[in-house]
């Protein structure tokens, strides 16, 4: 697996994906992407501007209408070729995965990389599932049926977090239900994006169908997200930006997507499998060194349960090995940049205040310190209103705090804006049922935390967002519902025209 293939030679025609083919950037400005783990630039590109984002929008435009016109039959094909591709091109995909974002090259490899060609497979399989209500004459009169069509344009905006997973998020469901899209991704991040668009094109996708522009949320996206011939916006990120997105879109009232932030709770009831459930806190706060929208960061533990618990995160925690993200033992690579890396030390660091760190809380020396990395980190005694508590980190981070009884557990667990996952750990079936119902996230985990498969919606309710990612469900964000009505009795002058002229007919 070649780790150090040359990217300023694969994206020398540009980092902007527009009608099947590579091209510069309309933007005075470049953008340079960093390996984390060195902080050494690894590609620098022009970055698109508003011409870019119309040129792809006109792309996506022209190619609608044979796209939508394909048969559900036509499209899966494709789709079934494109995860084809996708499968060839895997180990490059998970390199570059693991190059732009820091992840160790085990989590690209086991989980990104299969996990996008899975949800490739599926919407090939799920295209031909737009199903509707049955025909039938509800009326009497008449026979009713049900079409959902594709929506025309969509501009959809990913994240840096999990780059080549978010473009099949955004992308798929999109094209398999007959629509075009124009998707940015995170400018940090647009690598894998660019592999994406080329193996559909590769696929035998038409042209047009799959267009990337690579630019800053306030040049590129404020204006995919404003465009007036994009049909549905849809964004992955942050509440805060969600917001923005949400008021650029309602002005040519657009179909709106949003998975915003999370804060997920991790409630560890006194009957729960001990080991089991520190395991699961570990892995569920630092997985993808905890930039995981649904990663476990507020870990809610029965107080007979509390010590132990704390005492055996810290220990695994401490087992953790940071390193190069291409040695297949590193557990956690660095975070996304400098920056974050820097934004996540100052909530810990603003948390001494008026809480404990009990292990972690700095970045490493030696032969990482020129990387963006940070020790995983467990914190104990934060008030339930603290920061560290209420905010998203977005990093390897996690607070551990105490409850009695049951109905307080789950209180402190609903006691944030978000609602996005939240997972709940017992060997009581009465008890998990009960969190299931009453935790308010769009998902809930019993006894583990993080796994997601094709099959099963992803999306959040309150501050998380509405709509979902992934499973059959996600049609109906990107279909639109049509009543189909026909009058069955060739009666020329209805019963029903009486109320705007006549009498009933005798």
């Amino acid at each position: 697996m070649d780790q150090r293939f040359d990217v300023t030679e694969r994206f020398a025609d540009g980092a902007q994906y527009i009608a099947g083919r590579l091209r510069q950037g309309g933007s005075e400005s470049t953008h340079q992407v960093v390996d984390p783990a060195t902080g050494e630039q690894v590609f620098s590109y022009r970055l698109a501007g508003a011409a870019d984002v119309d040129a792809a929008v006109a792309a996506a435009e022209a190619a609608f209408p044979e796209w939508a016109g394909a048969t559900p039959g036509e499209r899966s094909d494709a789709l079934h070729r494109f995860a084809a591709v996708l499968t060839e091109r895997a180990d490059d995909l998970a390199c570059a995965e693991s190059l732009q974002c820091g992840k160790p090259i085990k989590l690209s490899t086991e989980f990104d990389v299969p996990g996008s060609i899975d949800n490739t497979s599926f919407f090939a399989g799920a295209a031909r599932q737009l199903e509707g209500k049955a025909a039938g004459e509800y009326s009497g009169d008449h026979t009713s049926y049900i079409r959902r069509e594709p929506i025309g344009v969509i501009g959809s905006i990913a994240p840096w977090n999990y780059p080549l997973q978010m473009a099949a998020w955004k992308v798929l469901p999109a094209i398999a239900a007959g629509n075009t899209i124009v998707l940015k991704p995170a400018e940090l991040t647009p690598l894998t994006s660019l592999m994406f668009a080329q193996a559909a094109t590769e696929a035998g996708l038409p042209d047009g169908v799959v267009n990337v522009v690579s630019g800053t949320g306030p040049e590129a996206g404020e204006w995919l997200v404003s465009h007036p011939a994009v049909a549905m916006t849809s964004f992955t990120g942050s509440t805060a930006v969600g917001k923005r997105v949400a008021e650029l879109a309602t002005s040519t009232v657009k179909r709106i997507h949003l998975e915003l932030g999370g804060k997920a709770p991790f409630v560890v009831f006194d009957d729960a499998d001990l080991e089991a459930a520190a395991h699961g806190a570990v892995a569920g706060a630092l997985i993808n060194s905890g930039q995981d929208c649904t990663a476990a960061t507020r870990a809610y533990v029965q107080r007979p349960l509390y010590d132990a618990f704390v005492a055996a995160v810290a220990d695994l925690m401490a087992s953790v090995r940071l390193g190069d993200p291409f040695d297949p033992h590193t557990d956690l690579g660095p975070l996304v940049s400098h920056a974050q890396r820097d934004r996540v030390a100052g909530f810990v660091d603003r948390a001494r205040g008026y809480a404990t760190v009990v292990t972690g809380g700095d970045a490493p020396g030696g032969d990482l310190a020129k990387g963006a990395y940070y020790r995983p980190t467990l914190i104990t005694g934060a008030p339930q209103d603290s920061e560290i508590v209420q905010s998203e980190i977005f990093g390897p981070v996690l607070a551990v705090l105490p409850f009695d009884g049951d109905d307080e557990g789950i209180a402190f667990a609903n006691d944030t804006p978000y609602g996005l996952a939240a997972s709940a750990w017992s060997r009581d079936v009465y008890r998990t049922g009960r969190a299931s119902r009453e935790l308010r996230a769009g998902c809930v985990w019993i006894n583990d935390h993080i796994p997601i498969i094709s099959e099963m919606p992803h999306g959040g309710v309150r501050a998380s967002g509405f709509g979902k990612d992934m499973s059959a469900y996600s049609f109906e964000e990107y279909t639109q519902v049509k009543h189909v009505m026909f009058d069955n009795t060739a009666v020329v002058r209805k019963d029903w025209h009486r109320t705007v002229f006549g009498d009933r007919q005798t």
